[in-house]
């Protein structure tokens, strides 16, 4: 009989992960992660992490299986959080998410698994698994989902084929409601527990406070920047041809370089690592006939841009890039060459509906050129690459 290690957070989703795979025959064991325990900036309506532990441990007596506990903080502190600050200081924005999916689930909980004898590890997240065969060897596909609505795939776009071979996940193919459905009927006290939000195992946060731990306050002015900024004169839509050029490519890449002397003084904020692309709450700027959204950082002058409107041209733009060591395929053998690109279907953030566009590959780097122009493409997030449902690979926006 093959063992499988559960990830037991306290939630619904990994409570009826392990229980599916008791229906399948599998040993299975529960493993508890503690990861954070530091409460500065958490907001006081999340639970503790040990409320989490209870419930995990109710779960796991209720379904008749072995449950540990595994104290992973050191690492989460030192390969999530410590790189979420100086992302932000640098005037990025991390996804602390897939992060942990790649260095604390899928590594430092694997290896923990592993030495408990695990054959595999799973967790309760919304995406699908299969093997297919490529030149005598096998090849994980990792596939978004059965539920639109809660498919995951986004968040394990950094897993590599070694981490693949050694995952499951049990609810992949089952709905959200459906989960609902089997927790309450096996009467787990998950069942009705409401999903957890904000940052992987932190909770919920007022991000400034949570910064403020390693970023100081520092005042800035704030700019504001009008529709008609020459900047945007520059073709922000464009259709990708095979002869354009690696610096064309580069210069459509780069955000918009505004300047104080294209806009106008209109406030001023705490420090422009404390903000991102797209943001509209946190400004506490009145005054205007439609809110206020960033469409620029400048870290060096700590200056903050701003545009009047959701639909303002500074939020959009159709060309990203991936530096060459920053670009990761989860299918290897479909990594695409210098001087070759691909159709495929875009991601920038988790739950934004597949886009369409063409992924090239440069000598400067990977770049994604989207048919449509995309709202908020943010430095520091992740950017992935579809085909269909199945994850082809991803990398960190650069610009």
């Amino acid at each position: 009989m093959k063992k499988v290690v559960v990830g037991l957070s306290g939630g619904v989703d990994s409570s009826v992960a392990a229980y599916v795979l008791q229906q399948q025959g599998y040993e299975v064991i529960g493993l508890f992660m503690r990861n954070w325990t530091d409460t500065t900036g958490v907001l006081k309506a999340e639970c503790p992490w040990l409320d989490d532990k209870f419930d995990a441990e109710a779960v796991a007596r209720k379904l008749g299986i072995p449950f540990h506990m595994v104290d992973l903080s050191d690492e989460y502190r030192a390969r999530v959080v410590d790189y979420m600050f100086a992302e932000y200081e640098k005037g990025r924005t991390p996804n602390p998410d897939v992060l942990c999916n790649r260095e604390i689930k899928f590594d430092s909980f694997l290896r923990k698994a592993l030495e408990l004898g695990a054959d595999y590890v799973a967790t309760g997240h919304y995406c699908r698994k299969d093997v297919t065969e490529v030149d005598g060897r096998p090849v994980y596909r990792l596939l978004a989902g059965t539920d639109d609505n809660k498919d995951q795939s986004y968040f394990l776009c950094q897993l590599s084929q070694d981490q693949l071979s050694k995952a499951l996940f049990p609810i992949g193919d089952i709905v959200k409601p459906e989960v609902r459905r089997i927790a309450t009927e096996l009467n787990l006290v998950t069942a009705h527990k409401k999903d957890s939000q904000g940052i992987c195992f932190v909770g919920k946060v007022d991000l400034p406070v949570f910064l403020q731990q390693k970023l100081a306050a520092k005042e800035g002015k704030v700019f504001e920047i009008p529709p008609d900024c020459p900047l945007f004169a520059r073709d922000w839509s464009p259709a990708f041809a095979p002869d354009v050029t690696d610096d064309q490519l580069l210069e459509l890449s780069e955000p918009y370089a505004f300047h104080p002397r294209f806009g106008r003084k209109v406030g001023t904020h705490k420090g422009a690592h404390f903000y991102t692309i797209g943001q509209r709450k946190g400004l506490n700027i009145g005054g205007f006939e439609q809110p206020l959204f960033i469409i620029g950082t400048n870290i060096e002058h700590n200056q903050i841009y701003v545009g009047m409107g959701a639909e303002h041209p500074g939020l959009y733009r159709s060309v990203l890039r991936v530096r060459p060591d920053e670009v990761h395929w989860i299918r290897p053998d479909r990594a695409l060459q210098v001087g070759q690109s691909e159709r495929f279907s875009l991601r920038i953030r988790y739950r934004q509906p597949l886009q369409q566009g063409t992924v090239v590959m440069r000598a400067n780097g990977l770049y994604l050129v989207f048919d449509t122009p995309q709202r908020g493409i943010t430095a520091g997030q992740f950017a992935s690459w579809y085909d269909g449902d199945e994850v082809i690979g991803s990398g960190v926006i650069n610009s």
